[in-house]
């Protein structure tokens, strides 16, 4: 009976047509999670050549293409040892890059990551390859190298000073000068003869110069102020920097929004001489920018400033003559400008933003080019694609960026400037195996907060068996995922994300789909894409975290559907959505029946510093009123205050060498749930850090999170 079963079961597969078979096969996550990732793209400051990098499974490797052709030549690879590459640039006949720490996090270490649990105590390094092969060559121990314009030398960070170093390694590092504080964001002099530098005091920065030993270090139009981002004009004259009030004063309260006006200023180095070019107003739309390259101060042709500011609630582009006056806005329209580079005859700027000819651009990213000194944008990808990270080749013609789309994972592209066929590179390294066909193009939906704010998401629906999207419904209601991001300041795309972490995401939700969840993804307030006052929302974060509302909406918007089973609404995130997630379930385990927490914050609590609270006790701006209300506006902004109503079982995951939150957020969460009787599964890895530097962890984690969800929003086959 059973042979004859097998047997008939063999027929019916026939029967189905070999597309609808191939669209029945599941794929694994180890498939999805096999997608490629460009980074660090760069372009060499002279000739037709590209460099960049590309991690797969964990291993990170570098490459170079040169025009017209632009056929990539592996350099050099490593493997998944969790150690970052990044300052990816050209240095003359080399390349320049470091290897090893963590750049995405909010707080440094005396030692650098260990993810492998080595015995051996990692270090970063600063590495040069050659263009024509050979062995990657170690320069010096430090971070953030930058090297000469013609390419002999490397400037780079040890120890919070700046040190120099031949490229060709022939000599050992040294120390490049002694300045008091903290030395930083160093960029050459056109001619490489000079070094501008921001010196770093703690409450207030200069701008300095160093030209030789024997010369005292010029600091330029020195105040109180807090001086930054440092550029050169194009004759190495003069330069440009961003400047900001310097901290203190009286105590403000955290829990009011407060203008933080900045303003560009020109300094000539022959007379020392400096001059306001342009002031923000004091306002919230005034305050310094927080998107992608904050400001993005550039030197462009005809002796204009170009810079991003969110004058309009929309982080846009304006440009202005050194001798000042009023600011000609180069991008008009509702949407945000993100990556920004100037062509090589600094008379353009090439940028992407989130907008187009589709109603659904808003949720995507098309790369544009606008003139410095008119206000005529022309796009120059369209489609429902989403590019980012352009360069232009030094002799400025050809257009190098990174792109995507739903189902096609990130990888390089060229193009002629000019316009033309894009070659996408790189395209025999995604894996035979890899589902791209079996994806889900995700749907841009939108729904109501409780207060009215419109929420944007993107919402993966399984496809149905042998048919297109739509033409059946699946015969019982499905489970349901909220997927939060982290940040706060990110925005999901209708297709794979421009930040690995969020590839990593992009890859779960893809999967969760493939196993019958209906996914849904929320831009929640404070994230970008939406304007200033979206991503500066009031009442938000440690003031009382209305973007709650955004996910509880959401997530009712699931159970509302006519396909999902609203008893089986789970939730997961990372970070900021793991804060998100925790809340969730605290406040709302009668909508989120389970969920996924990774590194997730979860007291917001900040006991107020010794110098505020004396500043209230005498009154100066903030009273102790103030403060009391500080602490319990925080705590309820907290999912630990919550922890009584909380029902719903949770699967915590995290590094215990997270430099972004804090490892003791889950330490302490998991004895509030065990003393309230809260089932909690964890998951602890040893020495990993916030964004997981080894593939094998994000792999562990993410099948984790999946194996949960089944468990937690399945419903089990009945046993007899």
């Amino acid at each position: 009976m059973k042979r004859r079963f097998l047997v008939l079961w063999a027929m019916v597969l026939l029967a189905v047509p070999a597309s609808a078979r191939a669209q029945q096969s599941p794929f694994t996550l180890v498939q999805i999670l096999g997608l490629t990732f460009p980074d660090n793209l760069v372009a060499a400051p002279s000739g037709q050549r590209i460099a960049y990098t590309i991690m797969q499974r964990g291993a990170r490797s570098i490459w170079v293409a040169d025009g017209p052709d632009f056929t990539p030549r592996r350099l050099t690879g490593y493997p998944d040892d969790g150690q970052e590459i990044t300052s990816l640039q050209f240095a003359g006949s080399r390349l320049i890059y470091a290897r090893g720490g963590d750049h995405g996090s909010n707080w440094s270490s005396p030692t650098q990551p260990n993810p492998t649990s080595s015995p051996v105590e990692p270090k970063i390094e600063i590495w040069a390859l050659a263009l024509d092969g050979g062995q990657p060559v170690k320069l010096a121990e430090g971070d953030d190298p930058v090297a000469s314009p013609q390419g002999d030398r490397v400037v780079f960070s040890r120890g919070h000073e700046l040190w120099v170093v031949p490229t060709d390694g022939g000599q050992p590092a040294k120390r490049m000068f002694f300045a008091r504080g903290s030395s930083e964001s160093p960029v050459w002099s056109p001619d490489g003869s000079r070094l501008a530098f921001v010196s770093n005091r703690g409450d207030y920065s200069f701008i300095a110069v160093y030209l030789n030993d024997s010369t005292p270090l010029q600091y330029v139009a020195p105040s109180t102020n807090r001086d930054a981002m440092p550029r050169w004009s194009p004759d190495g004259s003069r330069i440009a920097f961003v400047r900001q009030y310097g901290r203190g004063g009286a105590a403000q309260n955290p829990l009011e929004q407060i203008p933080q006006p900045w303003s560009i200023w020109v300094a000539d180095l022959r007379t020392g001489q400096a001059q306001v070019v342009w002031k923000s107003p004091e306002t919230l739309h005034g305050s310094v920018p927080r998107t992608e390259g904050g400001p993005n101060l550039t030197w462009a042709a005809g002796d204009r400033l170009v810079f991003l500011a969110d004058l309009d609630n929309w982080p846009h582009l304006y440009s202005i003559p050194v001798t000042g006056g009023e600011p000609l806005l180069l991008t008009p329209g509702d949407f945000m400008v993100e990556y920004v580079t100037l062509t090589p005859d600094r008379r353009a700027v090439v940028y992407n933003a989130n907008t187009g000819s589709d109603k659904d651009d808003t949720e995507r990213r098309h790369l544009f080019r606008v003139p410095v000194d008119q206000a005529k944008p022309v796009a120059l990808t369209t489609g429902m694609t989403m590019e980012w990270a352009p360069v232009v080749t030094a002799d400025g013609g050809t257009l190098a960026y990174v792109g995507a789309d739903a189902k096609q994972p990130p990888l390089p592209y060229v193009r002629p400037l000019s316009g033309g066929q894009p070659k996408a590179l790189n395209r025999d390294l995604i894996a035979a195996d890899f589902p791209a066909a079996q994806l889900v193009v995700p749907e841009h939906v939108t729904w109501q907060s409780p207060d009215g704010l419109t929420i944007h998401g993107q919402l993966f629906r399984p496809a149905p068996v042998g048919g297109r999207r739509g033409t059946a419904l699946p015969p019982s209601r499905l489970p349901a995922v909220v997927f939060v991001h982290g940040g706060p300041p990110r925005q999901m795309l209708l297709g794979w994300h421009y930040m690995y972490y969020y590839t990593n995401s992009y890859a779960v939700n893809q999967y969760l789909a493939s196993r019958g969840y209906i996914v849904l993804s929320v831009n929640y307030r404070l994230g970008i894409g939406y304007g200033h006052d979206f991503h500066n929302a009031p009442h938000s974060g440690a003031r009382g975290a209305a973007e709650y509302q955004d996910v509880l909406a959401g997530g009712k918007y699931l159970q509302s559907r006519p396909d999902v089973d609203p008893t089986r609404v789970g939730i997961w995130g990372g970070s900021y959505g793991g804060f998100l997630t925790a809340m969730a379930l605290a406040r709302n385990s009668d909508v989120f029946a389970a969920g996924v927490d990774f590194h997730g914050v979860h007291d917001r609590t900040q006991t107020p510093s010794d110098a505020m609270t004396l500043k209230a006790q005498v009154g100066d701006g903030i009273t102790e009123k103030d403060v009391a209300d500080l602490l319990r506006v925080e705590w309820e902004s907290s999912p630990d205050a919550y922890v009584n109503t909380w029902k719903s079982p949770v699967l915590l995951i995290q590094g215990d060498d997270d430099r972004n939150v804090h490892f003791e957020e889950t330490v302490e969460l998991a004895q509030r749930l065990r003393k309230q009787g809260v089932y909690f599964e964890e998951m602890v890895l040893p020495d990993e850090i916030h964004d997981f530097l080894l593939y094998r962890n994000w792999a562990r984690g993410d099948s984790a999170t999946v194996a949960f969800l089944d468990r937690m929003l399945k419903p089990r086959p009945a046993t007899r």
